[in-house]
């Protein structure tokens, strides 16, 4: 039955814990309290399985959240009670009251809402499901979209830089337009040059070859 699936949890700092609440006693107790020795500083959720119950954790901001629960409930309910015992533990000393706190100092204030949050979970796992699979849709829609304007600003960069290279060819252009009027002047200077050194040559043939007939013939008498 679920209603007997969850069957202890906690909240901690470290491995201090803060306040803990168990429907029966046993040696998953001390387990659970092992496990904390063994989870890593960072933000994440972890699960291990022995003997036919699994120890959840959720690990935020300094803090650690545990339930263990019967194997065959699966990961889903204890990961959403979790989720909820974060959220109202962080609504109630989010503002530092907890960050001092000593080992089971806030059982008296925060015992009932673990067992008020086990309860709700144990008698509404349907209702637990359908609200799991609309977060992971959300999630997923979440995803898509973040994608959507990853590649969005990937192709505003992509025409940003196509932008820049238009701007190069086109300064590319007029300065190669440029070059090629000076190249065009300096060759048609060249040209002119040429031309009047020739032109310059074949008028002072001219001029020898009429001066020398000139001689010849006695052109001035």
């Amino acid at each position: 039955m679920v209603q007997k699936s969850l069957i202890y949890s906690c909240v901690a700092r470290g491995t201090v814990i803060l306040v803990e609440f168990m429907e029966f006693s046993g040696s998953f107790i001390t387990m659970a309290a092992d496990f904390l020795q063994k989870l890593p500083n960072t933000n994440t959720k972890f699960t291990y399985v022995s003997d036919g119950r699994t120890f959840n954790y959720l690990l935020d901001q300094g803090f650690t959240y545990c339930v263990v629960a019967d194997e065959s409930v699966g990961r889903e309910i204890p990961m959403a009670f979790l989720e909820r015992v974060k959220n109202d533990f962080i609504s109630r000393y989010g503002g530092g009251k907890a960050a001092a706190a000593g080992a089971n100092s806030l059982n008296k204030e925060f015992k009932h809402k673990l067992k008020e949050h086990m309860q709700y979970c144990a008698d509404h796992p349907d209702e637990i499901s359908k609200l799991e699979k609309v977060k992971a849709q959300v999630s997923e829609v979440k995803g898509v979209m973040n994608e959507n304007i990853k590649q969005a600003l990937e192709r505003g960069g992509n025409i940003e830089v196509l932008v820049v290279k238009t701007d190069e060819l086109r300064n590319g252009a007029q300065t190669y337009r440029e070059t090629g009027n000076q190249l065009r002047r300096k060759f048609w200077l060249q040209n002119m040059k040429m031309k009047l050194i020739v032109l310059g040559i074949l008028v002072a043939l001219i001029l020898i070859i009429v001066l020398s007939v000139c001689g010849g013939f006695n052109c001035g008498k």
